[in-house]
């Protein structure tokens, strides 16, 4: 367990604009957005003072450095997921709509009345409720793998569940709620082996350690640009190529044609045939300066500070009492859920706000896993680079005055 003594952050809390003008502000809710370092905020004001055009259309120089931006950020995103091709990256407005992406297009052409898409407890309700309208529509079965009483998947269960009627599995990275990494690399194994292909949600995983797709081996993968230091409305799917290119439009409109008459329509190559519509430039130009940024940082530094901080919290939690840490499985990403004896985790928040120290809490849209846990709502506290040990230690000054008002 490192409890970071004497361990410095290894980012400039200046670097961040939010935090730099909120010196007193303590913010622990980073797996719902993470801050934005000023590289991130003088890259998308840089391309809207001196690039802003739409892409892949007009010949003017604008429009040419606009392309080249936009081009130059997938290629980025592609770095950053060790992707074999720029071509492999759709750009989405996020995680959820990257697996809709998915769920419509892949799936509406290869699911049909009874093939099994195989979820987990753990996932985020964008992993399950687009596969739910999917089965819906196709007649396919949604099975959902359980969770252990200390947040680890039920590997067992996986087993008994996965069976040659699987068509696909998806399955987090990490949970969004409890923090818990499942075992990917024996979940994407199984299910090849079954025939069914994999998608990863990335979205809690991309920040906090290195999302190699070429060594994990799944099929698809999808992350949020807000909670990796970058602009929200951002995103991305990473495909094989070969299932991508076979994949139909999900959305119609400008930008993703071939050829277009009231006789019918071809379609642009992969992947600009599922980037309907004027893209979001700016954002993009954003997500590569936050991906550039988070690259050149040292990244096992920076997992070993979060992980500490996690570690210095939950030591100090064990002797408050009163204080329930849910998810306490050998393998999370920088978080901590708890409740609490003798008051509601919504009242800890507010008085917890009212001492500037943001924090998360609710059902996190992660229902199923709440009520597998047996509890209605968790409060979490989520590190990112820039929190500090001296942070910590203020929660947990904080938290047994608080509930101490609260009894």
């Amino acid at each position: 367990m490192t409890i970071l003594q004497g361990i410095h952050c290894p980012v400039e809390r200046a670097d961040f604009p939010l935090l730099a003008r909120n010196p007193g502000l303590i913010y622990f809710d980073n797996a719902a957005t993470a801050q934005k370092p000023a590289c991130v905020l003088d890259a998308e004001r840089a391309y809207y003072e001196t690039a802003n055009a739409n892409v892949h259309r007009a010949a003017h120089r604008l429009a040419v450095a606009a392309t080249e931006a936009f081009e130059g950020a997938r290629a980025t995103v592609a770095r950053f997921l060790n992707a074999t091709n720029p071509d492999e990256i759709v750009f989405t407005r996020g995680t959820t709509e990257a697996i809709n992406l998915v769920a419509q297009s892949w799936g509406r052409a290869q699911l049909r009345a009874g093939d099994e898409i195989l979820l987990t407890e753990l996932d985020h309700h964008a992993n399950i409720v687009p596969w739910q309208l999917l089965a819906q529509q196709t007649g396919a079965v949604i099975r959902a793998v359980r969770v252990l009483a200390d947040g680890t998947l039920d590997l067992a269960h996986f087993h008994e569940l996965l069976s040659p009627r699987t068509r696909l599995v998806g399955c987090t990275l990490a949970s969004n709620a409890i923090g818990t990494m499942p075992p990917v690399a024996q979940i994407i194994a199984a299910a090849h082996a079954q025939g069914a292909k994999v998608l990863l949600d990335a979205a809690q995983a991309v920040a906090h350690q290195v999302v190699d797709v070429q060594k994990l081996g799944a099929d698809f993968c999808v992350f949020s640009g807000h909670k990796v230091y970058g602009p929200t409305g951002i995103g991305a799917l990473w495909c094989r190529c070969e299932i991508l290119e076979a994949m139909p439009p999900w959305q119609g409109g400008g930008e993703m044609i071939d050829q277009v008459s009231f006789a019918g329509s071809t379609f642009a190559p992969a992947p600009t045939r599922f980037e309907a519509g004027t893209p979001p430039i700016a954002q993009a130009v954003g997500l590569a300066a936050a991906l550039d940024w988070l690259m050149a940082q040292d990244r096992n530094a920076i997992a070993l500070h979060e992980n500490g901080l996690r570690d210095r919290l939950e030591a100090g939690l064990g002797a408050i009492p009163g204080v329930q840490v849910f998810g306490t499985a050998p393998d999370k990403v920088p978080l901590t859920a708890m409740t609490f004896t003798q008051a509601h985790p919504y009242d800890v928040a507010q008085f917890l706000d009212a001492r500037d120290i943001a924090v998360r809490v609710g059902s996190h849209c992660a229902q199923p896993l709440l009520a597998a846990l047996g509890v209605p709502a968790l409060l979490r506290v989520s590190f990112a680079a820039y929190n500090t040990p001296e942070e910590v230690d203020r929660f947990l000054a904080a938290l047994p005055e608080i509930l101490e008002l609260l009894a």
